[in-house]
């Protein structure tokens, strides 16, 4: 009976160990990155708008990373109409990279081109950064 219980648990601590190193470096990596500034809001027409973040990845996984960025954008039409959209972008940080770029396209308005608009104020409201091989084998 000893040698069985001794045999279970010899058994059962590598694959414990494992789980454990799986789940730490994933929740290590979700504070790897950060913007290096305020995120660049560039006008192309007048509602189609380009929205720039620089990711600063000096420690993220050496493997590189995926991520996403949730943020909110202000914006006001012409005739003073304001509005409040929540919006995602997911990145990608090559291997040993220091820095990266996302950049989304976004339209705002309320009528298709019919008014010029603004954006008021893009405010980032969390960011991530998951090791690529610990998000493939948990599939996330």
């Amino acid at each position: 009976m000893l040698n069985r219980s001794v045999r279970l648990i010899a058994t059962t601590l590598p694959a414990l160990t494992a789980l454990a190193a799986l789940a730490a470096p994933a929740h290590a990596a979700e504070q790897a990155v950060s913007l290096t500034q305020d995120p660049l809001v560039m006008r192309l027409s007048k509602d189609e708008f380009r929205i720039a973040f620089g990711i600063h990845a000096d420690d993220a996984p050496a493997v590189g990373c995926r991520g996403e960025i949730r943020y909110r954008v202000d914006w006001r039409t012409e005739d003073g109409l304001t509005r409040s959209e929540s919006r995602r972008i997911n990145y990608t940080i090559a291997a040993s990279a220091a820095r990266a770029i996302a950049v989304d396209r976004q339209y705002f308005d309320t009528a298709e081109g019919q008014h010029t608009t603004d954006v008021v104020k893009v405010s980032v409201q969390g960011i991530s950064c998951r090791d690529p091989l610990i998000a493939a084998r948990t599939g996330s």
